[in-house]
């Protein structure tokens, strides 16, 4: 497996990968791996001849200088779990010099942002200014660096999943995305990096999130109202542990606007804090109609 340190590294070996005839994916990380992302290394295989993986952590992202500097940075651990687990046929893993070789921003002389007003201004981007410009900027930096054929988004991170189809949609960039399903731990908790922030106590509070999308989701396809739905699953997750919840909701899967009613297949989507953790979430809905649920294609 190739661990590529400059751009002009990764350019020359997809080059010499195109030059066979061969389809690139692409598996874009911050590292800190975990079997969530292994999935979608998984999942990359089935649509493309070389594998591509990126680690970086990228600093215009983190709209909390702490944050950034607490984030796991593991790549020797990052790149063992990707060899035992195969499929991964490269590595690129620049310096923060390397993508913003005029100093990183806000103080660098790095003037140029891609932003999807229209999906980032709602639920975590209300709380997370500038994040989502961030990681829009970095993911089209990092998509026009690999030109790859494929690249294989977490279905965890659903508003960045969709802000990155949009942008890639609107600025007709030529690569297919795809989404890989979130994985689980046994009780349900979603696989993130930052669940290691959590201590025990806070670690068996967590599978509270799963629990709490899943009631409601049943809840409102049996036709409770949506707002009261969305109320008592708030009040639960307080009463739980979570010391705030910054949203949690029903949405339309594509636009992201809030809904009151099922009246299309919808996403319910959740962030709250636990501890020093911002942990997310996010389920399908899907419309039933005298409690058959009715598939999203015929709706």
């Amino acid at each position: 497996m190739l661990i590529l340190r400059t751009i002009a590294d990764l350019r020359s070996h997809v080059a010499a990968w195109r030059a066979k005839g061969l389809r690139v994916g692409f598996v874009p990380t911050m590292g800190a791996l975990h079997q969530g992302h292994l999935s979608l290394v998984t999942r990359s295989n089935a649509l493309a001849d070389r594998i591509l993986v990126s680690i970086f952590v990228n600093p215009i992202q983190f709209d909390r200088a702490d944050d950034y500097a607490r984030y796991p940075r593991t790549e020797p651990e990052d790149v063992a779990k990707l060899d035992a687990a195969g499929g991964c046929d490269a590595v690129f893993s620049p310096s923060v010099e390397e993508m913003f070789p005029d100093g990183r921003p806000p103080q660098g002389a790095f003037a140029t942002q891609v932003s999807v007003e229209a999906l980032s201004n709602r639920l975590c981007g209300v709380h997370r200014p500038g994040h989502f410009a961030g990681m829009s900027t970095l993911v089209m930096k990092l998509l026009m660096t690999a030109m790859p054929d494929v690249a294989v988004f977490g279905e965890k991170d659903y508003q960045q999943l969709q802000i990155i189809r949009r942008m890639v949609r609107d600025l007709n960039v030529p690569v297919a995305i795809q989404s890989g399903a979130t994985v689980r731990e046994p009780d349900g908790l979603a696989m993130s990096s930052r669940n290691t922030y959590l201590n025990a106590a806070e670690r068996t509070v967590a599978a509270q999130l799963f629990e709490a999308l899943t009631v409601a989701a049943q809840r409102i396809q049996d036709g409770e109202p949506v707002p009261g739905v969305l109320a008592r699953a708030k009040a639960f997750l307080v009463e739980s542990g979570f010391k705030s919840v910054d949203y949690i909701t029903l949405v339309d899967p594509e636009t992201l606007a809030s809904l009151d009613a099922l009246d299309r297949p919808a996403r319910l989507v959740a962030a709250a804090w636990l501890g020093p953790a911002r942990l997310i979430d996010n389920i399908p809905v899907a419309p039933s109609v005298r409690g058959r649920v009715i598939a999203p294609e015929a709706v």
